[in-house]
């Protein structure tokens, strides 16, 4: 079925008022958006090279996530967080930087945008622009709502995602030091989750199960993986932080 067939079909113009070029198989193709909203983006490819300003405020560099088991790019610390943070989300089933060009016509002028990160979700796909508040000017706005309309019309998600919170962030960056699968130790792990099968201090737990230098890289990696639990919203991790094992038990593919 043509586009604009499938437009029709579907009563919705945007499925062919949009656009996406990516690159398949390292040839660029452009098609409508209609015609390719069922496409993999999550293994996308970047459609442009990551800027590396020399003395600029920005700092790019690449993440390597245990989601995908790959490096992602980023090009701010702020979508380096951004990144810790899908990557330690359990609905999240990959990760692609930079997937598309998104083009659309505004009425007065042709229009492209290249949004951050696609993210393959347990129940579907989601679109996400990273951009602190204060740098989101008139361009950005008019290229983000094209972009959340063109989500909606094949049912992906949107988001522009700000500065996270200081402290979530905090807590999520130690945790991320422990997030490669080296850091579980099996029998380590099992005793730690049957310590913490009732809630109790983070470093008195780590304790009873052994040296805290062996010790706490494991109860770490478990709290990345969600195999334990704690409030990481309301206070920095200490040693007097609660923690307990999570209902659902462990999460060893992590």
């Amino acid at each position: 079925m043509a586009a604009g067939q499938l437009a029709e079909a579907y009563a919705d113009p945007d499925l062919a008022a949009y656009e996406l070029s990516f690159l398949e198989e390292a040839v660029r193709v452009r098609r409508s958006l209609g015609a390719c909203w069922d496409v993999r983006f999550e293994y996308a490819v970047p459609v442009r090279p990551f800027r590396w300003p020399k003395g600029g405020k920005s700092f790019a560099g690449w993440y390597f996530c245990t989601t995908t088991g790959g490096h992602i790019g980023y090009e701010s610390w702020l979508e380096r967080d951004r990144l810790i943070l899908l990557d330690a989300d359990p609905q999240v089933r990959g990760i692609a930087s930079q997937p598309f060009w998104l083009h659309w016509h505004d009425g007065a002028r042709r229009r492209r945008h290249a949004p951050d990160y696609f993210v393959r979700l347990a129940d579907g796909g989601k679109v996400v622009d990273v951009r602190a508040a204060d740098r989101v000017d008139d361009a950005a706005t008019e290229a983000f709502a094209a972009t959340e309309r063109a989500c909606r019309a094949v049912d992906w998600e949107f988001e522009r995602a700000g500065v996270p919170d200081p402290v979530l962030m905090a807590n999520m960056r130690w945790l991320s030091r422990y997030r490669r699968p080296r850091c579980l130790h099996r029998r380590v792990a099992d005793a730690l989750l049957e310590v913490f099968a009732e809630p109790g201090p983070l470093r008195e737990g780590a304790e009873r199960v052994g040296d805290p230098l062996m010790v706490l890289p494991v109860l770490f990696h478990l709290l990345w993986s969600g195999a334990l639990v704690t409030d990481v919203t309301r206070q920095l991790l200490d040693s007097d932080t609660v923690v307990h094992a999570a209902e659902r038990g462990p999460r060893w593919d992590v």
